[in-house]
């Protein structure tokens, strides 16, 4: 029997009570809202915090919305309720397209947009696909809001620049004329990623303004290849391009042999995913693919 050890459970009323449950409590505390990745920890007894906050009821952080030329996304949105939304599927398909391919719809219904950012899983969807659109996330202490840059946001596996007695509250997209898309290949469906890559493309007509390329589960610092997105800006939006960007995302990345496959394999993946994200986020912004 799998059974956790002993913890105290406070139900946070705002953002303001939250933290000061924190605070309360001591830096070994947790916050909880899904609990997808969470309470298997702790049943595990990976994971023994001595309190448990539940930021369910904070309604604040729940919403999806548009505020000029942004796109806010609260911490506790659902996967599920990010997929459905219709604004995310107009202006972000990458987001959209990630979600289809999270886990399964029991996950999706309970799992949050925040709680997987904050885990920072190195295989984590979502990291790869807010890297791409370089999202802001918001972060709020006793101090007060902060802002910090997604490419910013991860400091190593599991790590995140999110201090004890803080909490992640919001991610800001900007909206921009762009195309996006995701594409990921998995050992069965709903798992983590073998590879997955994300891309964004500003287009100034046939060329590449500016581009946005995400990697996930291959060892990309900060879920990011630079160094594909460098190789693209100013160039002509075609295959070569496309095909030359995904060979030096996988020259860059730094995957490693695992249960999932060995690294040349993920290196090789992670080539063709890179390219094929760039080739369909071109045709969505041609009118060829929805």
């Amino acid at each position: 029997m799998q059974v956790p050890a002993t913890f105290q459970y406070e139900k946070a009323a705002s953002v303001a009570d939250a933290l000061a449950l924190l605070a309360r409590y001591g830096p070994e505390a947790r916050v909880v809202a899904g609990g997808q990745s969470l309470l298997p920890m702790m049943k595990l007894r990976m994971a023994e915090p001595p309190a448990l906050v539940d930021i369910n009821g904070l309604t604040e952080l729940a919403r999806i919305s548009v505020a000029g030329d942004e796109l806010s996304i609260g911490a506790i949105v659902r996967h599920a309720e990010l997929l459905a939304s219709p604004v995310v599927g107009e202006h972000l398909p990458i987001l959209r397209d990630a979600e289809r391919l999270i886990a399964d719809p029991i996950v999706r219904n309970r799992g949050t947009v925040g709680g997987s950012l904050c885990q920072a899983d190195p295989s984590e969807d979502l990291s790869a696909a807010f890297a791409a659109l370089r999202a802001v996330l918001v972060v709020e202490g006793a101090g007060g809001r902060r802002n910090v840059a997604v490419r910013q946001f991860f400091t190593g596996p599991y790590e995140t620049v999110v201090e004890p007695g803080e909490l992640l509250v919001e991610i800001r997209v900007p909206i921009r004329s762009h195309a996006s898309a995701y594409q990921k290949v998995e050992r069965r469906v709903g798992d983590w990623p073998v590879a997955a890559a994300g891309a964004v493309l500003e287009l100034d007509r046939d060329r590449v303004r500016e581009a946005g390329i995400g990697l996930t589960a291959v060892g990309a610092a900060g879920f990011v290849s630079a160094e594909a997105e460098d190789v693209l800006r100013g160039r002509p939006a075609d295959e070569e391009q496309f095909a030359e960007a995904g060979r030096i995302a996988a020259q860059h990345c730094n995957p490693v042999s695992d249960q999932r496959g060995p690294e040349d394999y993920k290196r090789h993946l992670a080539g063709v995913l890179v390219t094929r994200a760039l080739r369909k986020a071109t045709a969505r912004s041609r009118g060829e693919e929805a």
